[in-house]
């Protein structure tokens, strides 16, 4: 029996006992997502200087995220464009993330041309849809291997095709014959209970964008409170599950009234570094030693120099903001 399907009997069997694995078998993840826009980011001069400063916040791991595109939801073929990061960047900057004494999740998405939302992605000719799908994860769960890659993610918030089970299980099928480390979705906040395929991957990956108020707040109690009855579901399904859940992506512009549309890059005009701050204190002091949470991957660190749509300000990096100073506080940063 290989070492990964070990691993999947060990959790199923927890599961049967209606235990969640601990954190001794599963590390708490401190990680920040570094995205990629075009072809040549991943061998960016800058990035050498952004990984050591995603390190010096007391981050242990860092998120990679390769993107292959189709022109309309129905369509069924996916396909690299210039957009797609460099399979040779990619792999340089896996390299150079693990000198620098980070672990690595990599997370391919699959996006559609400008702001239209990747959850609606409804092939009309589903079973090419998933052979096209294969390909392009089976792509990078290789080169995961390869690279040697601590996690890797099978999908990424594609509620539009996530509820067909069958298929989702041929492709973990599928990424497991190629690689062999930890593997999760990253479901949406509002789409991880109609995932049937949790059982097949090792971590329950959400993407936390819940809304926390209804009004801009800087007060880290309240959306403590907020997060009170979230967790307890969490908690619970976690259970259910057999598995624990990590935060795949979570964050927060600095903007007035984040807490109220985490998901939203533009709720504002108006700068509010301190409500970002707030965010960030309160999911992390809510969640830190809840023995069912793996951890969080922040959604993100800086664009790359002149990729930036959002200007720095408003945008989600806390570097060099308040935020960055509550990671360093809350992660205990060398």
């Amino acid at each position: 029996m290989r070492r990964r399907a070990v691993a999947v009997l060990a959790a199923a069997l927890l599961a049967a006992g209606g235990c969640t694995p601990q954190s001794e078998e599963a590390p708490v993840n401190r990680g920040i997502t570094l995205p990629s826009w075009y072809r040549t980011d991943y061998d960016s001069p800058s990035a050498d200087r952004f990984l050591r400063d995603i390190r010096a916040t007391g981050a242990r791991w860092v998120t990679f995220t390769p993107t292959w595109y189709q022109r309309r939801p129905g369509d069924t073929e996916i396909r690299r464009t210039q957009e797609t990061a460099s399979d040779a960047g990619l792999r340089r900057i896996v390299r150079r993330a693990h000198a620098h004494g980070l672990k690595v999740m990599i997370k391919p998405h699959v996006d559609l041309p400008g702001d239209i939302d990747r959850a609606r992605i409804r092939p009309r000719d589903r079973d090419a849809w998933f052979a096209s799908y294969r390909r392009f994860i089976t792509h990078y769960a290789a080169l995961a291997a390869e690279t040697g890659a601590e996690q890797f993610s099978v999908g990424t918030e594609l509620a539009g095709v996530s509820g067909d089970r069958a298929a989702w299980t041929e492709v973990v099928e599928a990424v497991r014959d190629r690689y062999d480390g930890t593997l999760t979705y990253a479901a949406n906040y509002d789409e991880y209970r109609r995932i049937g395929f949790w059982r097949e991957l090792d971590l329950i990956g959400i993407d936390a964008y819940w809304p926390l108020s209804d009004r801009p707040t800087h007060s880290a109690q309240r959306l403590r409170r907020a997060w009170q009855p979230i967790s307890a579901r969490l908690a619970a399904y976690s259970r259910e599950q057999g598995r624990r859940i990590l935060f795949t992506e979570a964050g927060y512009v600095s903007q007035r009234g984040t807490t109220t549309a985490p998901y939203d890059w533009t709720v504002s005009r108006h700068p509010d570094p301190a409500e970002q701050s707030a965010a960030y204190r309160a999911l992390l002091t809510t969640f830190t030693g809840q023995d069912w949470w793996a951890g969080v991957h922040w959604w993100m660190w800086d664009d790359w120099p002149d990729s930036a749509e959002t200007p720095g300000r408003l945008a989600y990096t806390p570097h060099g903001k308040p935020a960055e100073e509550v990671l360093r506080q809350e992660w205990g940063a060398d």
